[in-house]
């Protein structure tokens, strides 16, 4: 599955990866970690009545109670993911964070699988 693509690309990054809200309410923020949100799953290529490909679409952000990383490691991840298929564009937007010792950064990222 695509999600376990996305996790195993990010691995190498050294940070901890949840999927968006999986956190408990009493769990500690880990100090930088990533969150990912599967937003759609869409076919696309249709041809003789039939989708031949599904296009993944993921939220990525990357929340860090150091703001200078949050900048960064998500420019890493980027480029990681770019390296291994998906399509990742622009440089990003803020993301809110439930705490307010930690910042975050988000991009959308794409892949297609056939």
């Amino acid at each position: 599955m695509m999600k376990d693509l996305l996790i195993e690309t990010l691995q190498p990054l050294g940070y901890p990866i949840f999927q968006q809200g999986s956190l408990g309410e009493d769990e500690a923020y880990p100090d930088s970690f990533f969150t990912f949100w599967n937003n759609g799953s869409d076919g696309g290529e249709f041809y003789d009545n039939n989708e031949h490909s599904t296009v993944w679409d993921f939220d990525l952000n990357f929340y860090s109670n150091d703001p200078a990383l949050v900048n960064v490691k998500l420019v890493e991840a980027k480029t990681l993911l770019k390296s291994c298929g998906f399509i990742a564009t622009g440089k990003g937007h803020d993301v809110a964070s439930d705490e307010p010792t930690h910042t975050g950064r988000g991009i959308t990222v794409q892949i297609i699988e056939k």
